[in-house]
């Protein structure tokens, strides 16, 4: 990177600032400048200035950055700037009250304490910071009182700081533009909605979508660790790593790096792949031998034995041989899907979820509801590369004791993927109707959550294709009957594109702690913005699915 990358940057977004940036009344400065810039190996350094009119407050701004850049021997490889387009005046106390009553980390405006600007913090700076933040356990945002003073010192040279319950504070909203060394293109920021603070796009392309697959997909690659153990995940605030593990989590997002390589060929995905199936068959699955013949069985950690952990073992190692033609897991997969079918009760289909390694005592009869999709689901992605009835009957005993238990109430993403899945062999009224109530009293529930929830996606395309399937059986079309169409498809792509908001865009990942570390992944904004394999993994697997569907629309 040449130390001349922000004259370029700067001179390639002047123009389109302008164009957009709106003088403010007074009391406050007519206009309010953010520039941010990064080299992309640590958080944002954040300049303010303000000037009574544009061509003033950019020539200050552009100066101060070159010359902060040039003292700190930063070469500038994204660089964004905001505006300050309105501000509201209020107290502290009232400030509070407003955060109380909204979700944390869902605060999307900035925060000066005082009208000149001269102590200002965007959004982004108040969120990548914490200091809005005061917990998983609390629902509201909240002022984090020591983070805000942390950062403030830093930002600010403040000391000292107290947040009197009448004193003033000004809020305000901006838009913002960025831009980045080597891409030519300077994106427009969006403002204060549920969007704010990312690229503005308008309806999502096939070529969007796959480029959200191959960077989520590459993200995990870099998590994969030579042993084909991953990084299990970050608190990016201040670049912690979350130390746990779970092999369960292992399986899974390895299946959803297959379901990518399968769009991307990446060969850096690809061998990242290759590790991690290596670890997974060598160390975490074990055999046990039983009266019954040889079965073999995810273990995690704490020596339990999870049924939706043999699940995903199979969707993994099925999709792998799928894409792969290899038939080197055969066996393997035949031992953990009698590990499955052990778990389950031959009489009301109804599944065990959690037994002891090694002696396959029950542990838990029922832990979460998740556990009996993938099951079902996976015995599924089996029969479909084997053709083997044991699983397609276990399968079906299972469904007798779901459609029993009403468990489409539960929504769940895994139970429709399965129902998709059975009724491509099985086409039968009774599994189509369970699949309709799994999603049609939940559409409204889609469109609107505002957190990004993706595995509301998963749901939406797997029933996807089941709907389209029952479109073309002139038999049972009157299944569609309760279902608005128009209501199904604008919920599909309402959160395909708000799934736009859960990702590490650069604009995003330049205010925290280490942003390559993060650049490209998918976060949970609501928990403190974790990135965690699983976390991408529904993000990964919902757009793979997504992108099939609109090339197959075009």
């Amino acid at each position: 990177m040449k130390p001349a990358s922000l004259p370029i940057l700067l001179m390639r977004m002047r123009a389109h600032v302008e164009k957009q940036a709106t003088p403010l009344p007074s009391p406050w400065p007519t206009f309010v400048l953010f520039f941010s810039f990064t080299d992309g190996k640590q958080r944002a350094e954040v300049v303010t200035v303000t000037g009574p009119d544009f061509a003033t407050a950019w020539r200050k701004g552009s100066q101060r950055v070159q010359r902060l850049a040039a003292a700190k021997k930063l070469n500038g490889r994204w660089l964004r700037v905001d505006w300050v387009t309105e501000v509201e005046e209020m107290t502290w106390s009232a400030l509070r009250a407003l955060l109380e009553v909204t979700k944390r980390n869902y605060f999307r405006r900035g925060i000066s304490l005082d009208r000149g600007f001269k102590h200002a913090f965007l959004e982004m700076e108040l969120n990548a910071n914490a200091m809005l933040y005061g917990g998983a356990a609390i629902f509201g945002a909240v002022l984090n009182t020591a983070n805000f003073q942390r950062y403030a010192a830093i930002r600010h040279g403040l000391k000292d700081l107290d947040f009197p319950d009448e004193g003033q504070v000004q809020v305000f909203t901006t838009l913002g533009a960025f831009a980045a060394i080597g891409s030519p293109e300077v994106f427009s920021l969006s403002g204060t909605d549920l969007y704010a603070g990312r690229r503005v796009i308008e309806r999502l392309t096939p070529d969007h979508v796959r480029a959200l697959v191959q960077s989520g997909s590459s993200y995990l690659a870099t998590q994969v660790g030579p042993e084909g153990r991953f990084i299990y995940g970050w608190h990016p605030c201040f670049d912690r790593q979350i130390n746990a593990y779970n092999a369960l989590r292992h399986a899974s997002s390895l299946y959803a790096m297959v379901e990518a390589w399968e769009v991307t060929r990446d060969p850096v995905l690809k061998e990242a792949i290759d590790r991690a199936l290596g670890y997974l068959t060598d160390v975490l699955i074990k055999s046990v031998e039983t009266k019954d013949g040889k079965m073999a069985f995810l273990v995690d950690e704490r020596g339990e034995i999870k049924l939706g952990g043999n699940a995903v073992c199979l969707l993994a190692l099925v999709k792998y041989s799928e894409v792969t033609g290899t038939e080197r897991y055969l066996a393997l997969l035949e031992q953990l899907a009698l590990g499955i079918v052990h778990m389950q009760d031959p009489e009301t289909g109804k599944f065990s979820h959690v037994l002891v390694y090694p002696s396959l005592a029950l542990k838990e009869a029922f832990r979460v509801i998740y556990y009996e999709g993938e099951a079902a689901f996976g015995l599924m992605r089996l029969y479909g590369l084997t053709r083997d009835p044991r699983w397609l009957q276990a399968v079906e005993r299972a469904f007798e004791h779901f459609i029993k238990a009403q468990h489409w109430r539960a929504h769940d993403h895994w139970l429709s993927y399965c129902v998709n899945e059975l009724t491509r062999y099985r086409p039968l009224e009774k599994y189509y109707r369970f699949g309709i109530q799994n999603f049609i009293g939940h559409l409204d529930f889609v469109i609107e959550r505002i957190t990004t929830f993706p595995t509301l996606l998963e749901l939406m395309m797997a029933a996807q294709k089941m709907v389209s399937r029952l479109q073309q059986q002139e038999d049972m079309r009157h299944v569609l009957d309760r279902v608005d169409i128009e209501k199904f498809y604008r919920a599909l792509h309402t959160r395909a594109h708000y799934l736009l908001n859960g990702h590490f865009w650069p604009e995003f990942a330049m205010f925290f702690a280490r942003p390559e570390r993060i650049v490209g992944s998918f976060f949970i904004r609501h928990h403190a913005f974790r990135v965690r394999i699983d976390d991408v993994e529904h993000y990964l697997s919902g757009y793979v699915a997504y992108l099939n569907y609109l090339e197959n629309e075009s």
